[in-house]
């Protein structure tokens, strides 16, 4: 059975951070390693910014860009390897720069920039970083397989966010990745990066290497995704904000889910949702504090908390809609959503009294629009600079006095709006945005700092 190993960008920052990937992979060995490698940190946004100069006629400033990203890459495997770059590595390295090259150039002559094309430019951060990693564990000894994810990760053809192919993937992954799989032995592979039955490069779209990660581990049956970030874990609180939030041990899938909705930064759970429905779990660690704290996240977990983490996220804005007409009148909801539908506008709390449904929305919804809808048959009231702040947990609904002592903490805060979710695993109060910080203090007191509570 596989260990899944993927780190991003921030942990292949340079040659001492791919070095310190390394001894992670070498220390994995006896558990028969596939790591999973993003582009080294801010690659990728070099290669859109190529793109899209490209794209405008920029061919000058495309091939800048495009230098900028082969200077760094010689440069680091000048670092890794002070008595000269190995010549497998070299040509390499030239041979997928070249082919970068000719891609630009390609799209500056054309002037269109396809999303296709920009699939195959945007595929050149995780291919070069896997060629770097791959040599360097290599020259330290380790028996060490490369494959080229576009070879197993099986996706439809809609370019940017490509829609994987599980049932594909797990035929492949038999084929080309379980018989490299040997304890003592690292394979290493691209996240992020796809193709279709035709061979054309895709990507995954947001969150792609962590999705990689979660298929890949999904269709190998492996014992353990690792994802190895900057973060040891996902903590109780924003610890930016909240000075004491502390790593959580263990959070279930939906939790996660919830915390991602709400603003927290977490794994996107989508990203991570194959590995959880194989069973297989998930743990966020902290690259450089291998021996620090970490989060597992399972399908479900059974701990006696009734509150497992605050998030908050915002600007949102809440819009009170009050009309008479609500009285005994069956569709009226159904008329007011209809709107908002219409608009293209996403509610996110909703809550409903005799006459009135106050609403929030995203910061940049079309307020003029929406008012100028709404005022044909109710009263519209909008606050703007409003932020939503959630307590989640598994066990919030069945657990007594939650509301109480949320409520008790948030006393002199005004709260516009209150909401528990329909799963019955968040509570969520909309504030003033600039209360935010005090408001998760409070309720992280309350909930998580028993002692401070008390003084």
């Amino acid at each position: 059975m596989a260990r899944v190993l993927k780190f991003g960008g921030s942990s292949l920052d340079g040659a001492a951070c791919l070095r310190q990937v390394a001894a992670l992979a070498r220390e994995a060995l006896p558990a028969a390693p596939l790591v999973v490698l993003s582009a080294m940190g801010k690659t990728t946004d070099a290669l859109f910014r190529a793109a899209r100069a490209a794209r405008s006629g920029d061919l000058a400033g495309a091939l800048a860009e495009m230098g900028a990203i082969a200077e760094r890459h010689r440069s680091v495997a000048s670092e890794l390897f002070p008595a000269g770059t190995p010549p497998d590595l070299a040509e390499g390295l030239d041979r997928q720069l070249g082919e970068l090259e000719q891609t630009l150039r390609g799209v500056a002559l054309l002037g269109e920039l396809s999303p296709r094309s920009m699939d195959a430019i945007a595929s050149h951060g995780e291919r070069l970083a896997t060629k770097l990693f791959a040599a360097l564990l290599a020259a330290e000894g380790v028996p060490t397989e490369s494959v080229d994810a576009r070879k197993v990760v099986r996706t439809e053809a809609s370019f940017g966010a490509a829609q994987p192919r599980p049932e594909a993937i797990k035929r492949l992954a038999r084929d080309a990745l379980a018989p490299l799989l040997a304890p003592g032995k690292a394979v290493v592979t691209q996240g992020y990066i796809g193709a279709t039955d035709d061979g054309a490069t895709t990507t995954l779209g947001r969150g792609g290497s962590d999705y990689t990660a979660a298929l890949l581990g999904a269709a190998l049956g492996a014992e353990e995704v690792q994802i190895w970030t900057d973060v040891e874990g996902i903590f109780t609180a924003d610890p930016r904000v909240v000075a004491l939030a502390q790593p959580i041990l263990e959070l279930s899938f939906a939790e996660a889910a919830e915390l991602a909705a709400f603003g927290a930064r977490v794994l996107h759970p989508a990203t991570i949702q194959p590995a959880i429905e194989a069973r297989v779990p998930v743990t966020v660690r902290h690259t450089q504090r291998p021996r620090g704290r970490f989060t597992t996240i399972r399908g479900e977990v059974k701990t006696g908390r009734a509150v497992t983490a605050l998030a908050s996220r915002g600007p949102v804005t809440i819009l009170t809609v009050t009309s008479t007409r609500m009285l005994a009148q069956a569709g009226y909801l159904a008329r007011l959503f209809e709107v908002f539908g219409r608009l293209g506008v996403s509610v996110d709390l909703v809550a409903t009294a005799e006459v009135s449904v106050s609403l929030s929305v995203e910061a940049d919804a079309p307020l003029e629009a929406l008012a100028r809808e709404l005022q044909g048959f109710a009263r519209v009231e909008v606050e703007t600079g409003r932020a939503i702040v959630a307590l989640v947990g598994e066990r919030l609904k069945r657990t007594s006095g939650i509301a109480a002592r949320a409520f008790a903490a948030l006393e002199d805060i005004d709260v516009d709006l209150i909401s528990m979710g329909a799963n019955e695993i968040n509570l969520s109060f909309v504030v003033r945005q600039e209360l935010v910080p005090q408001a998760l203090e409070r309720l992280h007191a309350a909930f998580f700092e028993p002692r401070s509570a008390s003084r």
